[in-house]
């Protein structure tokens, strides 16, 4: 099975994984939004809405955790293409019915490629943070729901997930 049979463009016709050639491909205005959340007790949202985390400003620590990681995405994902972001935002938000901490991040750039891997890795280190800053109070906080919600540009065109409305 070839990549072109497969659909998988980081594979070669051999097996060989290798990083996609974008240099013929036309800049665009690309933005990838991505989702996830910390479920916890109703008491650890309690403390970290309060602030009183032993460790700090939960929410202000993990969005910052969150944009530094959307610029290392290709240091830590095999075959990222190193970007030059032009915008990333971490929102958090909290989901009494969770009950817990919602994460939507959003990444920009203007370029070859696009940009859903470094919107789903500032969520999933924005949820791993919470849960680091927060373990001292509930150790049985489970991280979920991470996926793209939404990306626009290039050439596989616009995505909205379902559930996105």
């Amino acid at each position: 099975m070839t990549s072109e049979t497969s659909g998988l463009t980081h594979i070669g016709a051999s097996g060989e994984a290798h990083m996609v050639d974008v240099s013929a491909k036309g800049d665009t205005v690309r933005v990838a939004v991505a989702e996830g959340f910390v479920k916890m007790k109703p008491e650890t949202l309690s403390t970290i809405h309060e602030g009183n985390a032993k460790k700090g400003d939960v929410i202000g620590t993990a969005r910052i955790a969150g944009i530094m990681a959307a610029k290392q995405t290709s240091n830590l994902i095999p075959l990222c293409h190193p970007l030059m972001l032009s915008k990333v935002s971490v929102d958090i938000s909290e989901d009494p019915d969770l009950p817990g901490l919602r994460v939507e991040a959003t990444v920009k750039l203007t370029g070859k490629t696009g940009v859903e891997m470094e919107a789903l890795t500032a969520v999933s280190v924005t949820c791993l943070t919470i849960y680091d800053m927060a373990k001292a109070v509930d150790k049985t906080m489970e991280i979920g729901g991470i996926r793209v919600m939404e990306k626009s540009g290039g050439k596989s065109g616009d995505f909205r997930h379902p559930e996105r409305g």
